[in-house]
C-alpha cells in the first residue's frame, strides 16, 4: 500500500495499542507519525526471542557441520533410493541441496506422498513450482523428501521401508 505522508499523518489511527502512542495521557493522546501510528500492539518480541535463539543454536553446531551432516544425509539416502526397484531420482548432481526428487514407476507421486504421510513421513508431492524443468526430464510432478541437520539415517531408514512398502503394494496390484 502506498500513502501520501502528509495524508496518512493527518489519519486517525484505525487500532489502538502499543507502539503507536508517542504520548498518553487522560485527556489526550498523542500518536507516531506514520508508519507508526498505524502499529497497534505489542511488537512481535516471542519471535524475536525465538529467532536469537535459533541463530545462537545453529552458531553453535556451525554452518559447515551443518552442510556436512546434510550432505552425508543426502548421500545415505541416495544411495539408499538406488536399490529400490522402478524408483527414479530425478537430479543426480551429487553437489547440491539435501533434497531429492523421485518418482516410482506407475504410482503418481500425490499417492506415494499421501502413503508416506500415512507411515508418519512428510514430504512434498507435486510440480513445486518447477515445471519446466520436470517437463526437460519427462515428469510432471515428483515427490521430493528433504533432509536437514536434525534428521537421521534411521528416519531415512524409515522412509526407504516405506517406499519399499508402497513398491511392494504397487507390484500385488498389477499381478
Amino acid at each position: 500500500m502506498y500513502g501520501k505522508k502528509d495524508l496518512l499523518n493527518s489519519l486517525p489511527p484505525y487500532q489502538t495499542g502499543g507502539n503507536m502512542i508517542q504520548d498518553v495521557t487522560f485527556e489526550r493522546s498523542v500518536f507516531h507519525k506514520a508508519p507508526n501510528r498505524f502499529e497497534a500492539g505489542t511488537g512481535n518480541i516471542a519471535d524475536a526471542v525465538g529467532l536469537g535463539a535459533a541463530i545462537d543454536y545453529v552458531e553453535r553446531i556451525g554452518l559447515e557441520n551443518i552442510a556436512k551432516y546434510e550432505h552425508a544425509l543426502l548421500a545415505y539416502a541416495t544411495r539408499a533410493l538406488g536399490e529400490i526397484p522402478n524408483l527414479r531420482i530425478i537430479g543426480t548432481s551429487p553437489e547440491k541441496a539435501s533434497v531429492i526428487s523421485l518418482v516410482m514407476k506407475g504410482i503418481a507421486s500425490e499417492t506415494v506422498g499421501a502413503k508416506l504421510n500415512r507411515h508418519g513421513i512428510a514430504v512434498r508431492s507435486g510440480h513445486h513450482c518447477a515445471q519446466p524443468i520436470l517437463r526437460r526430464f519427462g515428469q510432471e510432478t515428483t515427490v521430493r523428501p528433504s533432509f536437514a541437520f536434525y534428521n537421521t539415517c534411521d528416519e531415512i531408514d524409515v522412509m526407504i521401508a516405506a517406499l519399499k512398502d508402497i513398491q511392494s503394494e504397487a507390484d500385488l496390484t498389477h499381478l
